[in-house]
């Protein structure tokens, strides 16, 4: 990953700007990094080796600027030419810009810029919902070609649905915070998150967890050197088609603790069985409504990015549908929460059984049968 900082400095700007680890690398050697100054690497994707090739070379990858900087920093500005002047010059490299200042890149970009470069990625951070949702419309209604998002550090839940569901952002990657005062990133805004990407069939990245990680209610301390290893080995990451979620662990939940917890939510219990219901249970009897059950399920919710998904199960018409909302089944995030079935892959046999089992558990309870006991299929 070749990366080209022509120049080196920055001014905190936002909340994700507090640890900006250029600041506490400057300041370990004694250097202030708010002094913004132009850099030997300035050329660097111009420069050759001794036999005349350029130094770096598509096969190295994607070039990463202004990593200790920001490319739309204001110090900048007599720079800037001159860097767009090279990535001109080198069409063969795509390079790739993440930026805190969004706001300022129309302004900068050069004269024959049009509607975006083809070798050149725009990123935007948003550590929260705030951030998201001052930068994101500016990202997307500016002439780029490519863009891109990350969440890093990701200081809070953060819904970005509306701004993928555009169809105009590439990719997502989101990340805790590093440092010694680093500020706690949950497992449940990284799995957020990643339902939304999900569900628009946008490419997520969990690049690191961070060094304070909350987890199932439990906080743990990572050590720098295993934050980018621990979160490639939750499997969170995800690229529509590859199956990657299905190295996701998960146990299913036992299903009279759900009931449970079903029982505890006001939206849930909110949903019972119509006369009308009742009275098609008993007519088609409960083996044609347990084989209804599994149909909606595989054809609704079986695949790794259902059409649809979040509005494809009806409030009424079918008992089965009541019984999809009372339970939680009626969509994948609602499966990801309650059930701990992951977005992002397709549902195996052992899931449609299990789902199947737990709506026909609530339909025979909410006829009541004589035992007063739930019966299994």
């Amino acid at each position: 990953m070749p990366i080209w900082n022509p120049w080196h400095g920055c001014h905190k700007l936002s909340p994700g700007c507090a640890n900006c680890y250029v600041y506490r690398r400057d300041q370990s050697i004694g250097k202030d990094a708010s002094v913004v100054t132009k850099t030997r690497d300035y050329d660097l994707p111009l420069r050759k080796d001794r036999k005349g090739n350029f130094k770096l070379s598509p096969e190295d990858g994607v070039v990463f600027a202004c990593m200790t900087s920001d490319f739309f920093l204001e110090d900048a500005d007599p720079w800037r030419e001159g860097c767009f002047d090279i990535i001109r010059q080198r069409r063969d490299l795509h390079f790739y810009i993440i930026t805190k200042r969004i706001e300022r890149a129309v302004s900068c970009f050069p004269e024959d810029w049009g509607s975006g470069w083809d070798n050149v990625t725009i990123c935007s951070t948003c550590e929260n919902q705030e951030m998201a949702d001052k930068r994101l419309p500016v990202l997307l209604a500016a002439p780029i070609r490519h863009r891109e998002v990350i969440t890093e550090p990701m200081l809070g839940e953060i819904d970005i649905s509306k701004y993928l569901s555009t169809g105009l952002i590439e990719h997502v990657t989101c990340g805790g915070e590093s440092g010694d005062n680093a500020r706690p990133c949950s497992c449940d805004w990284v799995r957020e998150l990643r339902r939304q990407c999900v569900r628009n069939a946008v490419p997520f990245t969990f690049k690191q967890t961070g060094a304070v990680f909350i987890k199932d209610g439990r906080l743990y301390r990572i050590e720098r050197k295993l934050q980018m290893s621990q979160a490639k080995k939750s499997f969170y990451s995800y690229v529509p088609g590859m199956g990657m979620a299905e190295n996701i662990k998960y146990e299913l939940p036992d299903r009279s603790v759900l009931f449970q917890r079903l029982s505890r939510s006001k939206f849930r219990s909110r949903f019972h069985l119509s006369d009308k219901d009742m009275t098609y249970i008993r007519e088609k009897g409960m083996s044609v409504i347990a084989a209804h059950a599994r149909e909606f399920i595989i054809t609704r919710l079986g695949e790794e990015n259902p059409e649809n998904d979040g509005k494809q199960t009806p409030m009424k018409g079918h008992p089965v549908f009541i019984a999809q909302h009372a339970t939680a089944c009626c969509c994948r995030g609602c499966l990801e929460k309650w059930h701990n079935i992951p977005t992002g892959k397709a549902l195996n046999e052992r899931e449609i059984e299990y789902m199947t089992n737990v709506l026909m558990d609530w339909i025979v309870s909410q006829l009541g049968p004589p035992d007063g006991q739930m019966t299994m299929i």
